[in-house]
């Protein structure tokens, strides 16, 4: 040991008293790495600080043991602590541990029941600054009051002055060790991290940071909550900007491996501290291991670490570390996780996440699938800043700026490689915009947007701006999938075609046939060959766009959820709906885990609940309406045009069960929401006018229905012009009501005008076609045409036979109208065969519709009595009066 007495002549002492106080303040297994770090080559203070550790552990002399080891000989050292000790209404148990400042006892309420944790500063004698941070924790715990933050019970002194604390004990583990025992997936240990996350915020709302975030000091209990705790170097942010906080160097209270680099120079600290800590945490939670390895490295090894080194991304430490969460993380989702985690704990706390609640945003942006907020480094910042870190070298000659150009490439490009994606994808979506600035503009600046340009007239201009953009393929393909996407919503299918195919074979070209980009747009084509009926391309490139989504993203991704969707939609509309069930409710559970976004969950519920209507299951439908009008509701209220479309659908299964009065209340909420959305001349105002007057006829209120209708169909073609599916949808209720009211030269007019609407915009190929005929032919059947029906009808099954599986219900029901015509001519064999037909695709259906089965049962009766064979007759006369009882 050095002589105190020389010691002090030259202020070494002073050193080794610091140094001596500061080891004592770190944890046993910590002082090791403290000292040579604080010590450096200066093996005698070394040696003397080491010394009197040694001496300190030994115990103090009898001079000093009255007040120094109060504590310890009080709670009986280390052997067994007596049962009487108390600390206030407090009995101790037993020893839990030591840390940096004091030694932690499991004690209990004995009034209450109640235990809890007794923290009792460890000696205090030696250290009044030990004294002061005892207090400040004392006091920072009093102010915290929330669920993931260890709560202050009480507070007091034994009777030498030694000061103790009681807290709330947390039965839980540390973060990692947490982790690893309940093998948490990714999206959990995001869970776990929101929490800590949150914890922070408020701690910093309340004017307070940690100093100190690291797994040990993050205990999460067996219900999985988390609680922080060891606010022991906690500071008040008011007192931050302090010379003495700003200057002192010789107690940097810290854990190196989780050291901010403002902490290790002794700069100013403050917020971005605690959120470079948390930066941390996040990437020891994601990759497995810490960014640096300060284990065994001299003081200025890890100075420059933490100072100059860039970590590692996550991702690739991850996969090199093959931790068991990572699989299953798609490209895309990494490069997000990187962003997230670098930005968090970027060396420059101007650039770091600003507040502990922006971290969170972008962890829920990033579990709902949606793009963060932080954006990755550019060029242009990296190297500003290093031009004037450095500016006297590289103004002193040529040479050296060449060099330092050549480090600062190699740097960015180095640290950048991760991001370019990103960056690429930040700068396209900038094009995109200006391209739809310039869209709108009316192209006139000076005359700015013209008022007079319709949504077609833009999208028309915009497929020749984007068609003059080779030389950005990546977004000229991303505007031909857009264009082309809002083409297919305004039902022109022709334009929408050729953008989408291009769009995805330039895609292909461009980044090869791997790539979730690809992925998206065989998606996207799936749903226009849905709308085109051409239903096995439709699923073909629908299960293909999936499986590349679930290779590349991971089965559990928000996309693989959307197009599990998409899928279903189109097993629903080609009347699979034995397929499409099961499809959908596998949608449903991948966009109810936690996390998801709940407009998500409500499209695959209402796809759902479609595709149990189309079958029948009527109750089923409306329960799974109901939950989507919930989750619509929660997000936007009660007056949202997709509130207005689940009263919609529920209105529609009143509709079906008969309650029309029940249906028209549901259809007239809907009404009522889209008028005062989108106006009284929109064309969702007029189909749920339609809606209103299906109920209205259904209840023979025909006039009213008739007003209703005509009211509708003029506002469709007043937005559409006279060709486009929206209108050949009013088109035929109005047909409808015009044969229940006997105007049956009209009915044809409007029928034979549907049809040509229907051939126009489907090119002649289309099961809509065949709906429309099959009206037409009604009219002939109510003036006893029966050959011309029968011509119609014939037409339809050809028509269907080119677009529908063969056992699709349409296809029944048709055959079972045919069956009639030929009936009324008597032609009872040809009848009978068409009407058995029918009636057997339609007792396969999981739900008959009652109405068409009674036709069958009806003809077969009839055309069998006319062959003479009443005992052939007889099973369906049977059939009609069970159907009939009550």
């Amino acid at each position: 040991m050095i002589d105190p007495t020389s010691a002090r002549t030259d202020g070494r002492w002073e050193r080794v008293q610091t140094l001596f106080h500061a080891a004592l303040d770190c944890a046993e297994t910590d002082r090791t790495a403290f000292l040579d770090r604080e010590c450096g080559d200066d093996r005698e203070l070394r040696d003397a600080v080491i010394a009197l550790l040694e001496e300190d552990a030994r115990g103090p002399s009898l001079l000093d043991r009255g007040v120094g080891m109060a504590a310890d000989d009080v709670l009986g050292g280390e052997g067994q602590l007596p049962g009487s000790r108390t600390f206030g209404p407090y009995r101790v148990v037993r020893r839990l541990g030591e840390g940096g400042m004091g030694v932690v006892f499991l004690a209990q309420r004995e009034d209450l029941g109640a235990t809890a944790a007794v923290k009792v500063l460890r000696d205090a004698w030696l250290s009044p600054a030990r004294r002061d941070r005892f207090t400040l924790e004392q006091r920072t715990l009093a102010q915290l009051n929330h669920p993931s933050i260890a709560r202050l019970f009480d507070a007091g002194a034994l009777s030498d002055g030694t000061p103790w604390i009681v807290m709330e004990y947390v039965e839980g583990v540390p973060l990692l060790d947490y982790c690893r025992a309940h093998g948490l997936s990714l999206v959990d240990r995001l869970r776990v991290f929101r929490q800590i996350c949150d914890a922070v915020q408020y701690a910093h709302r309340n004017l307070i940071i940690h100093r100190d975030l690291k797994p040990s000091n993050i205990l999460v209990r067996n219900d999985g909550v988390v609680k922080l705790v060891d606010f022991g170097i906690a500071k008040q942010l008011a007192s931050l900007d302090t010379p003495a906080e700003r200057t002192s160097t010789s107690l940097r209270l810290m854990t190196p491996a989780y050291a901010a680099p403002e902490q290790v120079t002794g700069e100013a600290i403050g917020i971005h501290t605690d959120i470079y800590g948390l930066g941390i945490v996040l990437y020891e939670l994601l990759a497995g291991r810490l960014p640096f390895e300060v284990a065994g490295r001299t003081p200025g090894d890890i100075e420059r670490l933490i100072l100059q080194d860039n970590p590692e991304r996550p991702s690739v430490t991850a996969h090199r570390e093959s931790v068991p969460w990572a699989s299953g993380v798609g490209r895309t989702e990494w490069a997000d996780l990187d962003v997230l985690c670098l930005t968090a704990m970027h060396k420059d706390p101007s650039r770091r996440y600003s507040t502990a609640d922006a971290l969170i945003r972008d962890i829920d942006h990033f579990l709902t699938g949606a793009p963060l907020d932080a954006r990755p480094d550019g060029v242009t910042y990296r190297t500003g800043k290093f031009v004037r870190r450095h500016w006297r070298p590289l103004t002193a000659a040529a040479a050296v700026l060449i060099v330092v150009i050549g480090l600062v490439t190699f740097y960015t490009v180095r640290l950048t490689i991760a991001r370019n994606a990103a960056v690429t994808e930040a700068a396209r979506t900038q094009r995109i915009q200006r391209f739809m600035l310039n869209l709108f503009s009316g192209g006139d600046e000076a005359a700015g947007p013209a008022d007079e340009l319709r949504v077609v007239t833009l999208l028309d201009r915009g497929v020749q701006e984007a068609r003059s953009l080779d030389a950005e393929p990546m977004v000229q393909a991303q505007l031909y999938q857009t264009l082309g996407s809002m083409y297919q919503k305004l039902g022109k299918l022709d334009r929408a075609d050729p953008l989408l195919r291009s769009a995805l074979e330039q895609r292909r070209r461009l980044l090869g046939n791997d790539n979730p980009d690809v992925a998206e747009s065989l998606i996207t084509l799936a749903r226009l060959r849905e709308a085109q009926a051409t239903f096995d391309e439709a699923e073909r490139l629908a299960r293909e766009g999936l499986e590349k989504h679930k290779a590349l993203l991971g089965p559990r991704h928000p996309s693989v959820a959307r197009d599990t969707t998409a899928l279903g939609q189109i097993l629903e509309s080609r009347g699979a709906y034995d397929k499409a069930i099961p499809v959908l409710e596998e949608a449903v559970s991948l966009n109810s885990q936690p996390g998801r976004d709940p407009l998500d969950l409500a499209a695959s519920l209402s796809e759902l609940a479609n595709t149990q209507f189309y079958v029948g299951h009527y109750d089923a439908s409306a329960t799974l309406n109901t939950r989507v009008i919930e989750i619509y509701r929660r997000s936007y209220g009660n007056n949202h045009p997709l509130v207005a479309d689940a009263l919609i659908n529920l209105g529609a299964i009143d509709q079906e069960r008969g309650q029309f009065p029940a249906a028209e209340r549901f259809h007239r909420q809907a009404l009522e929401i889209y008028r005062a959305w989108y106006g009284p001349d929109h064309p969702e105002t007029a189909s749920a006018i339609t809606m209103v007057a299906r109920a209205v006829i259904q209840q023979n209120r025909l006039d009213e229905g008739a007003t209703l209708m005509r009211d509708a169909l003029a506002i469709q073609e007043r937005v559409y012009g006279p060709v486009h599916p929206r209108v050949g949808s009013a088109l035929n209720e109005v047909g409808n009501v015009q044969i229940r009211q006997g105007r049956l030269d009209e009915a044809e007019a409007t029928f034979k005008r549907l049809v040509a609407v229907y051939r126009e915009v489907y090119h002649d190929k289309h099961y809509y076609i065949g709906i429309a005929l099959s009206n037409l032919a009604n009219v002939y059947q109510e003036r006893r045409q029966y050959a011309a029906a029968e011509s119609l009808f014939r037409d339809v099954l050809r028509r269907y036979a080119d677009t529908l599986p063969d056992g699709h219900q349409l296809v029944g029901i048709a055959r079972i109208r045919l069956g009639r015509q030929i009936v009324m001519q008597k032609r009872y064999a040809e009848a009978a065969g068409e009407s058995q037909a029918g009636y057997e695709i339609l007792m396969k259906q999981p739900t008959a519709p009652a109405r068409w089965l009674r036709m069958a049962r009806e003809d077969l009766a009839a055309a069998y009595d006319g062959l003479g064979q009443p005992d052939r007759a007889q099973p369906f006369r049977d059939a009609l009066a069970k159907a009939a009882t009550p």
